[in-house]
């Protein structure tokens, strides 16, 4: 099987898409930063739906940079019109990729356990079973009084 056949392989997590669509709805930015080939990685978000409900996003292979590098970051904030420095959460399931690309860009994280414990060196701020446990945590957290109340995730 080839790697134009990935896209409609992939179902999103159950959730995902409806909740990333109630955080817009209540005002937040969300972005997706991604790891993998961009033509693949581009198929998948429209493959899932994500794409109709990201503000932005940046795929590594387009980029030239994967995660953890900052960069990838910067450019997905602004992407969803924002920066870094106004703050945001990501939710992920990679410690190094995601948590510690997030805590370096400043991000509030949440990583989804899907059964391999982090140990010591990679905690995030939260750790969850599911993307509506997270999402949860997420519209718990205080609303900005910048920038229109938006934020990406």
């Amino acid at each position: 099987m080839g790697r134009g056949r990935m896209p409609y392989l992939v179902e999103p997590y159950p959730g995902v898409v409806d909740e990333l669509a109630e955080l817009r709805e209540l005002g937040w930015r969300v972005g997706i930063v991604t790891n993998g080939v961009a033509d693949n990685q581009l198929g998948k978000l429209r493959r899932t739906g994500l794409a109709d409900v990201v503000d932005g996003y940046a795929v590594s292979g387009s980029e030239g940079v994967r995660k953890p590098e900052l960069w990838l970051f910067e450019i997905a904030a602004q992407r969803c019109g924002a920066t870094l420095d106004q703050g945001g959460w990501m939710v992920g399931d990679s410690l190094i990729a995601d948590i510690q690309g997030a805590r370096t860009a400043g991000l509030r994280t949440i990583w989804i356990d899907r059964g391999t414990w982090p140990g010591e060196e990679h905690q995030a701020d939260h750790v969850v079973n599911d993307i509506v446990e997270a999402m949860a945590i997420v519209r718990a957290g205080q609303q900005p009084e910048h920038f229109t109340r938006r934020r990406h995730v």
